[in-house]
């Protein structure tokens, strides 16, 4: 069956220096960044009539762009699906902005939807654009006799709060399995309900975790 692939894009300046960076525009890639994108593409073999969408920010962009040059498919950007926004963290790089950030993402990941952060987004907002965007792909392309694989190049934060929605994993496991830059959540839409395949480099089935694993860059 056709599965719907929640890819992080590739590295940016503010990763590498750990910038809270989440207002559209955004950064761009940088040349590793590019290269990770083509890599994926080439380590990820391109299915029949593969779907390639990516948010509107511009390192989103830029990393479904390359993917699609590689595989020659087209891409389309779609509104919704850019990063949860950090709002008076925007462009902080200090020890208390981090802190603050998962102090409110740790909430989220336990169920408090209507956290928010300071002059950003609560969860509620995030799932409010981005669910329905999803809704909306797995309707035209995961369900039906011509399903399609489903590519969207999104954000790290964004993707794990979305895809635990979505499959109901722990919510310790997802708080603490963060995404390498392109890397990906792959799931299964089944019955009405979704199956996660994989998460980053981990495979079904998933356990809880003790503690935390690296920390990742924002964005």
């Amino acid at each position: 069956m056709a599965r719907l692939h929640l890819v992080r894009h590739g590295e940016t300046t503010s990763n590498v220096m750990r910038r809270l960076d989440t207002a559209l525009p955004g950064a761009a890639l940088t040349d590793f960044g590019v290269r990770q994108g083509v890599r994926f593409a080439l380590e990820n073999a391109r299915t029949e009539n593969a779907v390639l969408v990516s948010s509107v920010a511009r390192r989103a962009e830029q990393t479904a762009g390359l993917i699609g040059s590689v595989w020659e498919v087209d891409t389309e950007v779609v509104e919704g699906l850019h990063e949860v926004q950090a709002g008076d963290l925007e462009d902080r790089t200090d020890a208390d902005a981090h802190d603050v950030f998962r102090d409110v993402m740790d909430r989220w990941h336990h169920g408090d939807l209507d956290a928010r952060i300071p002059g950003g987004e609560s969860l509620a907002m995030v799932y409010d654009r981005y669910l329905p965007v999803v809704e909306d792909l797995a309707g035209r392309f995961l369900t039906g006799p011509q399903q399609q694989d489903v590519y969207v190049v999104s954000h790290g934060a964004a993707i794990r709060l979305v895809a635990a929605r979505l499959s109901g994993i722990d919510s310790r496991f997802a708080a603490a399995t963060h995404l390498r830059n392109t890397g990906s959540i792959e799931l299964e839409y089944v019955d009405g309900l979704w199956v996660v395949h994989r998460w980053g480099a981990e495979q079904a089935p998933f356990g809880r975790v003790d503690e935390p694993l690296v920390d990742e860059p924002m964005g």
